[in-house]
């Protein structure tokens, strides 16, 4: 076996032998060392292109854009969510660009807890983002239940990950009618088993939810036997801040009704026929709510043409070697106050990385005074995030060499948590 090269040279060589080091050149980035793209990802080329080839329709056409835009802006989440099945391993039909992100999970939810006779049980876990939870409770609150008796409430062993086998049993044991998980945990950067959870929830008649806001565009997928999914587009996908979000609806479940039906959302041929009752479309654009917002979604077509070019499976290589070598330069080079929160085994490891430390809010902004951009989750999580089309190796080991530094000349000691100078 090769023995690792913690080296700056060796970084470089890693780039040099990077398939795709040369995406990096159609992003926007300053001379920081940018690795907070499992939060907002960086402007590229290509979304700016198809942002400014909007504007120029909204200029030259007007509303003519609905019908002449190229695509037409009225089937253009559709569109959208055909460029992203191939992502999710699904059919075109049944992903659509639309809404928000929790506007997703609420008529989600909602539209399957409208299908369950009587008092519904719901599966979460306690360390998915808040949004998701908030969500859940509102829509079980709505119905007139109390979430505190309708959820069961997979919990960690450890603050950082989430056992599949903790799933199986609840879900064998609680006569569970819904369950909305994430695909990776966005603290600890856990991948979990997909597959493993949504064959379980089959088994056990359980309609099959995930949130996959920090997984698609870094980690493929294949969605064939989940119920439904969500997600944001402006992390892996870098769409742009607030982007248009995005769903998924297995086939299986087209006609059923939405619970926030909007008139985006009606069959397109009859749609401005302006009925006054609803007709959804017959595909997962069924639960689009209301218009399309063209200047959130423009960026998203060119975001992906830069995904398709690169090929899902190389963005999945390349993340997976760079959190490993960011692990590695870790234990190389940062004493034993620090530790790795994150999944060592790669196929539970989803993008990003946490590095655990009783000061990392401080790190965190001493990371920013030196222009290290990365983000802090408490209680104690620096997250780094190597995003594969824009990072590079040498990104990474000059990341590690910055905290390593920091730590060691105890300079985050002139901060406050709150990131002010004492």
């Amino acid at each position: 076996m090769t023995a690792f090269d913690a080296s700056r040279e060796g970084a470089i060589a890693r780039d040099e032998a990077d398939p795709l080091a040369g995406f990096a050149d159609r992003f926007h980035r300053s001379d920081e060392l940018y690795l907070d793209g499992n939060s907002l990802g960086p402007l590229s080329t290509d979304a700016h292109r198809t942002l400014e080839r909007v504007i120029d329709e909204w200029r030259e056409l007007g509303i003519r854009g609905w019908t002449d835009g190229d695509p037409p802006w009225f089937r253009y989440g559709e569109y959208l969510g055909d460029r992203l099945a191939p992502l999710l391993g699904v059919d075109g039909d049944e992903v659509v660009a639309a809404n928000a992100t929790t506007v997703n999970i609420h008529t989600l939810v909602g539209t399957f807890l409208d299908t369950i006779d009587g008092r519904p049980t719901v599966l979460i876990d306690e360390l998915n983002f808040p949004t998701d939870g908030y969500a859940v409770r509102a829509q079980l609150r709505q119905r007139g239940f109390d979430p505190d008796e309708r959820l069961v409430v997979v919990e960690s062993d450890d603050g950082r990950t989430v056992d599949e086998d903790d799933v199986v049993t609840a879900l064998e044991t609680n006569d569970v009618d819904l369950l909305l998980l994430p695909s990776v945990l966005y603290r600890s950067g856990q991948l979990l088993d997909v597959e493993r959870i949504a064959t379980a929830a089959a088994d056990a008649g359980t309609i099959c939810g995930f949130d996959l806001a920090h997984s698609i565009g870094v980690v493929p997928h294949d969605l064939s036997n989940v119920d439904f999914a969500v997600w944001c587009s402006y992390k892996y996908l870098n769409a742009g801040p607030g982007a248009i979000a995005g769903l998924y609806v297995n086939e299986r479940h087209f006609g059923t009704q939405p619970a926030l039906a909007g008139w985006w959302g009606h069959e397109k041929e009859t749609q401005f026929a302006m009925r006054s009752t609803y007709t959804p479309a017959d595909t997962a654009g069924a639960w689009q709510i209301g218009t399309v917002p063209m200047l959130s979604a423009a960026p998203l077509e060119g975001a992906l043409d830069i995904v398709d070019e690169a090929g899902i499976d190389a963005i999945r290589e390349k993340s997976l070697d760079l959190t490993a070598y960011l692990i590695e330069l870790v234990d190389e080079h940062l004493d034993d106050s620090f530790a790795v929160g994150t999944p060592r085994e790669r196929a539970r490891r989803g993008g990003h990385v946490a590095i655990e430390h009783p000061q990392a809010e401080r790190l965190a902004a001493a990371l920013a005074a030196r222009d290290a951009v990365v983000d802090f989750r408490p209680p104690n999580v620096v997250r780094v995030c190597p995003a594969p089309l824009y990072t590079g190796y040498v990104d990474v080991w000059e990341f590690v060499a910055t905290l390593a530094e920091i730590a060691e000349s105890g300079a985050y000691e002139r901060f406050d948590p709150d990131g002010t100078v004492t």
